[in-house]
């Protein structure tokens, strides 16, 4: 193979080099696609890899040789949490139904390759403006193919988000996350230990789809995106059912000493990853491995990025045992090679060797770079716009009315009810699910132990478009914070870093402050990072997308009955604002009000105060633990305004709400409404014992209790002493709110 070869495949020419040196020879076609996709960014990690260090967590198990399909924490004496997200964006923007829907399944057998039983699916998308008839093609089969996938083979899909904004024209984000439960002695890891143990392919046969679907990954999106459609995989949900069951079912018998998805990369990644983690080698045969097409090359087997297969290591002469477990599932299940003790990967094709290197040649050699960073320009700008200020040249002009605009920001698709997504989810499947999609974390029950799992995803581009650090931040709070306003605490992050091109620096400047942003907020308030995913070369040719750390935070709920929603639960129930710490610009900067109002994305983001969203935390969950809160919804897009609205527009319950205007006279009145200062949550108590103990609590926690109204009525009112700013039926709010999407994708529209 020529310098030209391997160009085409992604690599640089001071890579073909090294792979020459590697080797001590030219390589073969098979042996260049194989360092081709492992040394890609999507799989080598060759960009990220030094700065992902800054998670403790990933620093400590990447010098151990420890890294594993997915993160794990302990949810009890027994049992453990075991969690990950991860990205399908190019092959989403190509092919939107199978780019999502294996997405889902991907990301599902990270979760029981550990031998954990997946209970639970969660989802991260964005997508250009519904106004664009490309865009509506792109959210309904994404939306389409996450549904299939997970109704079909058996998982509840339980909590999300959706947002809309130009950046995202023609280069979705997909980000699948997945939980799972496992008993933490019975742990399977994917290292091929034991030299002359078995190798055997279980699963699916192996097709022509998805070859270099990796390094498909490692770059931009251009023109000629639609011609890698073939990079994308086909998915089938009732296979992977199958094989969720029957490796579950393997793993019982205690003769699988290793196993790992063939995902990326396919047979190289789980040949060489595999070995690299046991110090070991292994040989297989491509003839050996069940195929879909006839006449596939030694190449096309090796990188095929077919769905629904797994690699296992079985101790040797217990084949048997594990090849009939998956046969009795209708699945294939073929010796195909040994682990071997020379630390080679050798790949033959009919007893032919046609690939061979140390297994530490694809992984461990990887290249690592260290780019350069520079910040953006277009950071002092946008920074230098200060919306709070009530001088010219930045003030705003007040609204006439600010019924209009609220109704305005629900009618806006990334505010407005999902109920257009998330009624094509089964969440219910499975029969565990406490709390329903509209509270700020969905609660799963678990079988075999009193304790509930809460989980969210969430994140905030336009923040990270402002101030990567801050913006990344304010992810990993409010993640944790919607957690807590279930009555969980927060236990573990998983992080998917959606960002731009890499070998730009202003690109990786974003990168690097991101990752700081999260490393420290993690760090302080005690979430260890225990997964991820990195997704870069989000970008076409009319410009990248606003750099998007999304946070997955699990937590722990001591028991069911204390979970926590969002709606209003009766009348008379008051209303209280809990506050952690003061924001001097109200949180307008990066808002949706000053986005969809003003058409303005500029400013700071909002003061973040990690210590005081941690004491916040902490309160919520030792007063939902005592059953002193009804209900609980935190303040973010939209302020306070639409918060209030949603608890409404949750339980069909008003709310009557009244601030003091002396408190509040050097505050715009749209500041108080719509500005998305954090560290906020909204709580409904229900009686006079309950509200005393709630403020010796926050007393206690130093946090600010204000009350500021009652649930009542047909009305959400929100007053500055006599003066009504908002008064608008729910009904009225409601029927805006979730309309907006429908009404939109309701529009003819083609390819």
């Amino acid at each position: 193979m020529n310098l030209q070869a391997a160009l085409d495949m992604g690599l640089n020419t001071a890579e073909f080099e090294k792979i020459q040196s590697i080797l001590g020879r030219v390589p073969t076609l098979t042996e260049l696609g194989m360092f081709a996709v492992m040394w890609s960014e999507h799989c080598g990690y060759k960009y990220s890899r030094p700065v992902l260090a800054l998670f403790k967590n990933y620093k400590e198990a990447q010098e151990q040789g420890a890294l594993e399909n997915a993160g794990i924490i302990p949810l009890d004496d027994k049992l453990g949490i075991v969690f990950k997200v991860e990205s399908h964006n190019h092959p989403s923007a190509v092919e939107p139904f199978q780019g999502a829907a294996t997405g889902v399944g991907g990301i599902l057998r990270d979760i029981f390759t550990m031998n954990a039983r997946p209970i639970a699916n969660l989802n991260s998308l964005r997508f250009g403006p519904l106004d664009n008839t490309h865009n509506r093609y792109l959210f309904e089969h994404v939306v389409a193919g996450i549904s299939h996938y997970g109704n079909c083979v058996g998982v509840p899909t339980v909590a999300g988000e959706v947002v809309f904004h130009p950046c995202y024209n023609g280069n979705p984000l997909v980000n699948a996350m997945a939980v799972g439960v496992v008993d933490r002695d019975h742990v399977a890891g994917a290292a091929a230990r034991g030299v002359g143990n078995t190798v055997i392919y279980v699963g699916s046969a192996t097709g022509k789809d998805g070859i270099h679907g990796a390094t498909f990954a490692s770059v931009e999106l251009g023109p000629d995106s639609d011609s890698k459609r073939p990079n994308v995989q086909m998915g089938d949900p009732f296979m992977e059912k199958l094989l969720i069951e029957a490796t579950l079912e393997a793993l019982e018998t205690g003769c699988i000493v290793g196993i790992q998805d063939m995902g990326a990369a396919g047979l190289t990644c789980s040949t060489c990853e595999t070995t690299t983690k046991a110090g070991t080698g292994m040989e297989i045969d491509v003839r050996l491995v069940p195929l879909r097409e006839a006449n596939m090359t030694p190449y096309e087997i090796m990188l095929s990025e077919s769905q629904e297969r797994m690699l296992c290591i079985v101790e040797q002469g217990k084949e048997e045992v594990v090849v009939s477990v998956f046969k009795k599932w209708g699945l294939h299940a073929a010796i195909i090679g040994k682990v071997t003790n020379d630390g080679m990967v050798r790949i033959k094709d009919k007893g032919e060797v046609v690939a061979e290197m140390p297994s530490t040649a694809l992984t461990d050699m990887c290249p690592t770079y260290y780019l350069e960073t520079a910040e953006p320009e277009y950071i002092s700008t946008v920074q230098s716009f200060d919306p709070s200020s009530l001088k010219e040249p930045h003030a705003l002009e007040e609204p006439k009315t600010y019924n209009e605009c609220l109704l305005k920001l629900l009618d806006s698709p990334s505010l407005a009810s999902k109920r257009y997504v998330t009624e094509q989810y089964d969440s219910m499947v499975q029969t565990q699910t406490l709390l329903l999609t509209g509270s700020d974390a969905a609660v799963i029950r678990v079988r075999g132990s009193e304790k509930c799992i809460a989980m969210k995803i969430d994140g905030n581009g336009r923040y990270c478009y402002l101030d990567p650090f801050v913006g990344a931040q304010i992810a990993v709070a409010e993640a944790a914070r919607n957690v807590a306003c279930s009555g969980a605490k927060p236990a573990g992050v998983t992080d998917n870093l959606n960002f731009a091109n890499p070998e730009k620096p202003a690109g990786f400047w974003q990168f690097k402050r991101a990752v700081e942003g999260i490393a420290d907020a993690t760090e302080k308030l005690g979430i260890p990072v225990v997964s991820g995913n990195v997704s870069f070369y989000n970008e076409t040719p009319a410009g990248p997308i606003y750099p998007t750390p999304t946070i997955g935070v699990v937590g722990i709920l001591e028991k069911a009955e204390l979970a926590c929603g969002a709606a209003f639960q009766e009348e008379g129930d008051t209303i209280l604002l809990l506050t952690a710490y003061q924001d001097p610009a109200y949180g307008l900067g990066g808002s949706e009000y000053l986005s969809v109002i003003h058409g303005i994305e500029a400013g700071h983001p909002p003061l973040l105060d990690v210590q005081g969203e941690k004491r916040l935390q902490e309160l919520l969950v030792e007063a939902i633990s005592g059953k002193l809160v009804a209900s609980c919804h935190d303040l973010s897009d939209g302020g306070l305004a639409c918060a209030l609205a949603e608890c409404s527009m949750l339980s069909g319950l008003g709310a009557l709400t009244l601030f003091n205007p002396k408190e509040n006279e050097n505050i715009p009145p749209s500041a108080l409404l719509f500005g998305e200062a954090q560290g906020r949550v909204i709580c409904s108590v229900k009686g006079e014992i309950e509200l005393r103990s709630l403020t010796k609590l926050c007393d206690k926690h130093q946090i600010e209790c204000k009350w500021i109204g009652s649930v009542g009525g047909d009305t959400v009112r929100i007053a500055l002493g006599t003066e009504d700013l908002i008064s608008l039926k729910v009904d009225e709010l409601k029927s805006v709110w979730e309309k907006a999407i429908p009404q939109r994708m309701s529009r003819e529209y083609s390819l």
